[in-house]
């Protein structure tokens, strides 16, 4: 038994190489068989499960065979072993169950270091604070007074490590003597990007909290890869709030994702003349974002949320003007 666990890891540490994040033949395989049959689908030539369009699926192979590599496996952990690193999956108890929700666009799997506990608090004890990266000295002073003061209430903050909003946000959390914050990222923990972070995702780890990544290390951030890493900052967290953002931000993106999960979006409002706010007024113009101007209207949209399972029965559809690739979105 204990090998055919093993087994199962190691295939899902491989799909992971292979796979890009949220790709829809392989999350579609995953929910109908387990992780070794669906890697061995990938080479082996046999028919696969009704559901699956033949012609995708020929594709799917096509696309994913050229880079199983025997050697893979082996490197994947001695990078892991080099930096510390800790391998979940959907098997495992501290896997964060509302990431079932996403369906067939759920990760694989994911690696992590820094206290996974911080994913184990209650949905409302977990907010999503994200915005433009070339933000102004408002947006900044915003994100870091509506952090620091959640951050206060035991609240676990998550964003993305970027630039602008997300650096305010992270530090405003790890300054907090109760605060803890998770920086998701979009590529290999073993080469954190964007590199003039270094030092701030040092502070993360330092002050107890996490860093996470549904890819393995050696992989690269890629334009798709922000957009697909976005989903799970909407799914890991009660609410999302976009502090600020253009009117083609890629913080959009999240708020989209948050919207199509049924989770509550908050958007901060700026002056009517500033273009960087103008994606946080289009969000509450078209009824995606309740407007937000202090920590009790976002502790109120966290609070909805109170009684929220992971395991209930959701259907999950990939937002479509906020958050496809062609929409016109700017990361």
């Amino acid at each position: 038994m204990a090998r055919n666990v093993d087994e199962e890891r190691e295939a899902r540490m491989t799909l992971s190489a292979v796979s890009e994040p949220s790709d829809v033949i392989t999350g579609k395989l995953l929910t109908k068989l387990d992780a070794e049959q669906t890697l061995q689908l990938i080479t082996s030539g046999d028919r696969l499960p009704n559901g699956i369009d033949p012609a995708e699926g020929e594709l799917w192979r096509r696309r994913l065979a050229p880079r199983i590599d025997p050697g893979q496996i082996d490197r994947i952990r001695a990078s892991m072993h080099a930096h510390g690193l800790r391998f979940l999956t959907p098997d495992d108890i501290d896997w964060p169950g509302e990431l079932q929700q996403l369906g067939a666009s759920a990760p694989i799997a994911l690696w992590l270091k820094g206290d996974a506990g911080l994913l184990s608090a209650p949905l409302p004890g977990r907010l999503t604070v994200v915005g433009a990266r070339a933000t102004t000295a408002y947006g900044e002073f915003v994100a870091t007074e509506l952090t620091s003061a959640l951050a206060a209430q035991g609240r676990v903050i998550l964003s993305g490590g970027a630039y602008g909003i997300d650096g305010s946000a992270h530090r405003a959390a790890a300054a907090t003597r109760s605060g803890a914050t998770v920086a998701v990222l979009a590529g290999g923990l073993d080469r954190l990007y964007p590199t003039g972070h270094e030092q701030l995702f040092e502070r993360i780890e330092q002050s107890g909290g996490l860093l996470i990544t549904e890819l393995p290390p050696g992989s690269a951030p890629t334009r798709w890869r922000f957009l697909q890493r976005n989903r799970l900052l909407a799914a890991l967290s009660g609410a999302t709030v976009v502090v600020e953002a253009g009117h083609r931000s890629g913080s959009l993106n999240v708020a989209g994702h948050a919207h199509a999960l049924g989770r509550p979006v908050g958007a901060v409002p700026g002056p009517v003349t500033s273009a960087a706010s103008a994606g946080c007024h289009r969000l509450i113009r078209e009824g995606i974002a309740s407007l937000v101007t202090d920590a009790q209207d976002v502790t109120d949209l966290l609070d909805s949320t109170a009684g929220f399972s992971g395991d209930r029965t959701f259907t999950y559809s990939p937002p479509g003007r906020f958050g496809q690739a062609g929409s016109g979105l700017v990361l």
